[in-house]
């Protein structure tokens, strides 16, 4: 019994500490609950490869809602439409500009949208490319030419775009790339296992720059 209670406390302390991240269901009509198996395959890498303890079930949150900042780490993707009420473009700027992080990845489609709709959040602020000797290529693992490429679509180079504060990085935008489809499920989109690892492992080092910036 007395081995049952501590087991019990360990477990409690555990869920406890577990951190969790969410994918943003945004306005606008967009497909934002795209590749519903990435975020949690994700999870699961950062989980057994780079000590993270985040709850293996990713949440959901709506971009006016309070609870956004309970998150340190949200994830936007889709295909289509972004769109961001005042009240959403209010909630998202002050969760940046209080410490909230924001990855937002093209899942083909998404750019024109998201670009009119980050506007609107901070008309003050430009997207600008991370050089590749940035630290969030090498956090983890090593990415010398900076952001893999793992679906080829027009075939263009991908892009990493971040939006900043103070320095500070709140925002980053990977463009070309598609990094979410290499998390999904192996069956989901065929890709090599060594596409598929560089991608988890380009999201775990998106990960650990989030939690450590």
């Amino acid at each position: 019994m007395k081995n049952i209670m501590i087991l019990s406390l360990v477990l409690s302390v555990v869920i406890a500490e577990a951190q969790e991240i969410a994918v943003m269901h945004y306005k606008g009509g967009g497909d934002w609950y795209s590749n519903p198996t990435a975020l949690p395959n994700l999870i699961q890498f950062c989980n057994a490869n780079i000590d993270t303890a985040l709850n293996p079930k990713a949440a959901t949150v709506t971009t006016d809602s309070p609870e956004l900042f309970n998150y340190p780490y949200v994830y936007l993707t889709g295909h289509g439409n972004v769109f961001f009420s005042d009240k959403d473009a209010k909630n998202l700027r002050n969760y940046l500009l209080s410490g909230g992080f924001l990855h937002v990845d093209d899942n083909y489609g998404l750019d024109p949208y998201f670009r009119k709709a980050i506007k609107k959040v901070f008309p003050d602020k430009t997207l600008k490319p991370l050089a590749a000797n940035h630290p969030i290529f090498s956090s983890a693992y090593k990415f010398p030419q900076g952001l893999p490429k793992i679906h080829v679509h027009d075939g263009k180079n991908p892009q990493f775009y971040a939006l900043t504060h103070e320095e500070r990085i709140i925002l980053v935008y990977s463009f070309e790339s598609d990094l979410g489809n290499g998390w999904e499920d192996p069956e989901v989109h065929n890709d090599p296992e060594d596409v598929r690892q560089k991608a988890l492992k380009m999201g775990a080092n998106i990960i650990k720059y989030a939690f450590t910036r």
